[in-house]
């Protein structure tokens, strides 16, 4: 209870610019949470729909793989998903399958990257409304000066503390959401070599099924 009590204590003396900085921390961990569970879920089934969608596909049962794929979320199924969509109807354009597959690891990768610019702005940002407030502290502690006209400690003393306060709050912010920023970026670099690793997996199939007789690449007419 005490030091819940403390801590309010600090905010009130903080001053205003604590009310925008918590607005940030909060929004900041509802985006911390979401995307460490989307990249939770993304990542969870990567290998094994990786491995059974290719095993499928080697023994012959594209209908299975495709199930495999489309049961499983993740940017790497998906991919698999929209390759073996088009492989299994036996006719595909040439150019189709990698148009294809390209345009949904490029949706997968938009979906993976949303509310990293909202982490990054807050942590640039928090910093900065930080030394905003110790910009207005240190005014508050010239103002009283100026008002009593002589230096005393205990005149500047509360204008100092908010300053401090505040430069405090926003470091406090920003380093954390700055630590969750990098290791989203991480771990989507990680999927992004699953999807790459999807992909080849697709053209491979394509290119097996084209040699075996059991899939037809027609070539666009030229214009």
């Amino acid at each position: 209870m005490g030091s819940q009590y403390r801590l309010m204590t600090l905010f009130a003396d903080g001053g205003w610019m604590m009310y925008p900085l918590v607005l940030c921390s909060l929004i900041a961990l509802g985006v911390i949470i979401a995307k460490a569970w989307t990249l939770w879920v993304a990542h969870r089934g990567t290998s094994r729909v990786l491995r059974e969608v290719e095993e499928a596909a080697m023994a012959g049962d594209l209908d299975r793989a495709y199930e495999i794929a489309r049961d499983t979320p993740g940017p790497a199924a998906a991919i698999l998903l929209a390759g073996l969509r088009r492989i299994r109807s036996g006719r595909i354009f040439e150019g189709e399958l990698e148009k294809a597959v390209s345009t949904t690891g490029t949706i997968e990768l938009g979906f993976l990257e949303r509310g990293l610019v909202i982490l990054a702005t807050i942590a640039n940002v928090a910093p900065l409304m930080g030394f905003l407030g110790t910009v207005a502290g240190m005014i508050l502690a010239f103002g009283a000066i100026e008002a009593a006209g002589q230096v005393e400690p205990s005149l500047v003393a509360g204008g100092i503390k908010v300053a401090l306060l505040t430069t405090a709050a926003g470091l406090v912010i920003a380093v954390p959401i700055n630590i969750a920023y990098n290791f989203f970026v991480t771990r989507i670099d990680q999927l992004i070599v699953d999807m790459e690793q999807g992909a080849q997996k697709v053209l491979n199939l394509a290119w097996d099924l084209e040699k075996a007789g059991k899939l037809e690449i027609v070539k666009r007419a030229e214009d």
